[in-house]
C-alpha cells in the first residue's frame, strides 16, 4: 500500500519512489509531543510528524489503537496525497493534524478491508532479528559492553515455525 510506491509531482511531472524508513517518537528527538514516520523520497529523507493526541482519540472514538503498521501506512497515504496534489514544497518534514491522522487511518483501513490485512512493514532479514542485523544492543553477544561470549549464540537467531518443532 503506502509502505513503498511511486506517485508523480503534479507540478514536475517527476516519478518519485517512496520508501518507509521508519517510526520514531520525537518526545525524544524534537522534544514534541509527536511521531516522525520517516521516509526516503528517491534517496531524500522526509518525516511526516503525526501528534501523540491521535493515539489517544483514536483510541477515544472507536476503541482500537493505532498501530505501528497503521501509523506507516497512514502516513504514506498523507504522503501520496500531498505530493499528487501539488502541496509537497520539498520540506524536510510536514505536520499532520489530530483530524487529518483520524481521516487517513479510517481511509487506510478501509482500503485494506481492515487492520488485520494491512501490509507488515519490511523485514530486514528473515532469519536473522533486525537489532542484531542493525546495530548491538548493550546486552547482545558481541557488544563492547557485553560479558558473555562474544560470538551470537542460537537465541540471536529467529527460528522458523519448523525448527521450533524439532
Amino acid at each position: 500500500m503506502y509502505e513503498d510506491f511511486t506517485v508523480s509531482d503534479r507540478w514536475t511531472g517527476e516519478s518519485l519512489h517512496i520508501t518507509w524508513k521508519g517510526n520514531y517518537v520525537a518526545i525524544a528527538t524534537r522534544h514534541v509531543d509527536a511521531t516522525d514516520i520517516r521516509f526516503a523520497v528517491n534517496g531524500r529523507s522526509l518525516y511526516i510528524a503525526m501528534p501523540n493526541m491521535a493515539w489517544v482519540e483514536q483510541k477515544r472514538r472507536t476503541g482500537h489503537v493505532i498501530t505501528d503498521y497503521l501509523a506507516a501506512q497512514t502516513a504514506g497515504r498523507y504522503l501520496k496525497q500531498a505530493i499528487a496534489s501539488g502541496y509537497d514544497n520539498g520540506r524536510d518534514i510536514y505536520t499532520m493534524t489530530v483530524d487529518e491522522v483520524l481521516d487517513h487511518a479510517q481511509a487506510v483501513v478501509k482500503e485494506a478491508g481492515g487492520t488485520d490485512n494491512l501490509p507488515s512493514l519490511p523485514v530486514i532479514s528473515d532469519n536473522i532479528k533486525p537489532e542484531t542485523f542493525l546495530g548491538r544492543l548493550p546486552a547482545d553477544p558481541g557488544s563492547p559492553v557485553y560479558a558473555g561470549s562474544p560470538a551470537p549464540g542460537p537465541n540471536d537467531f529467529v527460528k522458523t515455525p519448523d525448527q521450533i518443532k524439532r
